[in-house]
């Protein structure tokens, strides 16, 4: 979206100009991987190259040990797939403050996404995802929400939590968070353009700051009262400009405190999940067998094969073993959008391939 120089936020007159955009053809999809996040990398871009229908444009910010690695296996991806994405690798860089200090903010190399406005610069809009994120449906579908935007909204996250009372920031924060539970930032979809180019209120001085120069004062301020990282940075900005933030349902971005004190995300009761987000480790662990059981069977689906047969009959096979689990106990909330997505996949190359067959 084109903003005028002033650097005020777009006017709503001006989204009509979207589809005119060459950039908007693709959708953009980064990811910060650092240390052991390889193979969780490859896996939740898989998902994503799986079911999503438009072309991808892959930004993968990596330590330079891991980029070889990433090639390699990239190219090893079956050309039926690889013509549905490109993508670039970047290193883990910082254009403010102390690279090291950001570095170590909560998780190696996470603060890396409070810099994509700056770095990506020819990137209008872009959807990020922690390297444990999983696509149970096609990302075009999350990327529409970008049209639903009002002319001050910039960015959309889910909630951190649906119960204010057992929610982490309701209870331990000692800091401005956003709304009455906090957001999540490990499902981010940004309008760049309008970050870039808005000035954003904050706790430091009266007059607005642009975001590149707001980060590294802002963290300075709350270093020493923040838990979760560039998160908590995330919800004390998103605090003082709540009219910039929109928020999507808990079922696109579903994660183990959603259902392991029982189910609590009404979305995902009624249409399924749409996008799973293993933290705390679940796909490594056997605490929540169901998060693992949906990571294996991605992970060793066979890319050429029939996904009812390869993926989706093994993943209810596998969710036999979790009933005992209050995950577990759900299998429809896990399993009800997945299906339905393989449904459309497996239509949409059918009629492909029966189209190709009258062709000719």
């Amino acid at each position: 979206w084109n903003l005028p120089s002033s650097k005020k936020i777009c006017r709503p007159g001006e989204q009509k100009h979207l589809k005119e955009l060459p950039s908007l053809q693709w959708m953009h999809l980064a990811v910060v991987a650092c240390g052991n996040r390889l193979e969780e990398t490859l896996i939740m871009l898989k998902s994503a190259v799986l079911f999503s229908y438009r072309k991808l444009k892959f930004h993968i910010f990596a330590e330079d040990s891991l980029k070889p690695e990433f090639e390699k296996k990239l190219r090893e991806w079956p050309s039926s797939y690889t013509k549905k994405f490109d993508y670039n690798l970047y290193p883990i860089a910082f254009s403010v403050g102390n690279a090291q200090e950001w570095k170590k903010l909560f998780k190696p190399c996470a603060a890396q996404r409070l810099f994509l406005p700056v770095i990506l610069k020819d990137v209008d809009s872009l959807l990020y995802v922690d390297t444990d994120v999983l696509f149970l449906r096609p990302i075009d579908d999350i990327w529409r929400f970008l049209k639903e935007f009002n002319s001050t909204q910039l960015a959309a996250m889910a909630p951190e939590h649906e119960i204010p009372k057992i929610g982490w920031y309701s209870r331990f924060a000692r800091h401005p968070y956003y709304g009455t539970t906090g957001v999540n930032s490990g499902v981010m979809l940004m309008n760049l353009t309008r970050i870039r180019n808005t000035q954003f209120k904050n706790s430091m001085i009266p007059a607005g700051l642009m975001w590149e120069e707001m980060l590294y004062p802002l963290y300075q301020k709350y270093k020493n009262y923040i838990t979760w990282g560039d998160q908590d940075l995330l919800n004390i900005i998103f605090y003082f400009n709540p009219e910039c933030l929109y928020v999507f349902p808990c079922q696109w971005n579903y994660r183990p405190d959603h259902c392991m004190y029982g189910s609590n995300c009404k979305g995902a009761e009624e249409e399924g999940i749409s996008v799973l987000h293993g933290n705390r480790g679940v796909y490594h662990d056997d605490k929540q067998p169901t998060f693992k059981a949906l990571y294996e069977v991605i992970r060793d689906f066979p890319f050429e094969d029939n996904l009812f047969q390869s993926l989706y009959y093994p993943l209810q096979s596998k969710f036999l073993d979790t009933v005992h689990t209050l995950c577990g106990r759900i299998p429809q909330v896990f399993l009800k959008q997945i299906e339905k997505t393989m449904k459309k996949v497996y239509e949409n190359r059918v009629i492909v391939h029966m189209g190709a067959n009258y062709r000719y």
